[in-house]
């Protein structure tokens, strides 16, 4: 029986693979988006062989098939694109009060890099995963006590790159240009 789900499957594949990859290249506008389709097109069709018809039925089958990832697809984008807008409208209402903005970026983003390898996997895991210092602990196996001296150290080092780098942090963690100029920042 999988011999036959199989051959049904490869010939199905053979056939409509050349035709279903140009309909999702001719409407994706990557080739690597192009090519998640086909592939998730074809897992479809592959956990669905029973219900995959013979012959030229197939490739209409497939079509319809891939119509509908694409579908998905592109809804997948648009939420994509809709948060990233809403993300771009905060930072630049966090972030745009100042002329230096993308300096100022440029040296935040330098001052964590350039942080150990522990230290922006702890901060990370904080600032963008939210996690507190008990689901930290759990996740790197660790106590919470160690978690929390080691996330203060991370945060001093942190603090001391960013000052290094002539940014300042204020109490409400807003980041605000420093009273003196980047020196040798870029």
């Amino acid at each position: 029986m999988d011999d036959e789900r199989r051959a049904r499957f490869e010939a199905a594949y053979n056939r409509a693979y050349g035709q279903i990859t140009a309909y999702a290249a001719r409407r994706c506008d990557s080739p690597q988006d192009a090519a998640d389709v086909v592939a998730e097109t074809f897992t479809v069709a592959w956990r669905r062989v029973d219900e995959l018809p013979e012959g030229e039925e197939a490739t209409l089958w497939l079509y319809g098939v891939a119509r509908k990832v694409l579908a998905n697809h592109f809804r997948g984008d648009n939420r994509r694109r809709v948060r990233t807008a809403e993300l771009d409208a905060e930072l630049a209402d966090l972030y745009g009060h100042s002329p230096d903005t993308q300096v100022e970026l440029d040296a935040i983003g330098r001052a964590f890099r350039g942080l150990p390898d522990d230290d922006r996997e702890l901060l990370s895991l904080v600032a963008w995963e939210g996690l507190e210092r008990e689901e930290i602990a759990r996740a790197l196996g660790l106590s919470r006590n160690a978690v929390r001296i080691r996330l203060h150290r991370a945060r001093k080092r942190l603090s001391r790159a960013l000052a290094g780098a002539g940014v300042d942090i204020t109490a409400q963690s807003r980041l605000v240009p420093a009273e003196r100029p980047l020196r040798g920042a870029l």
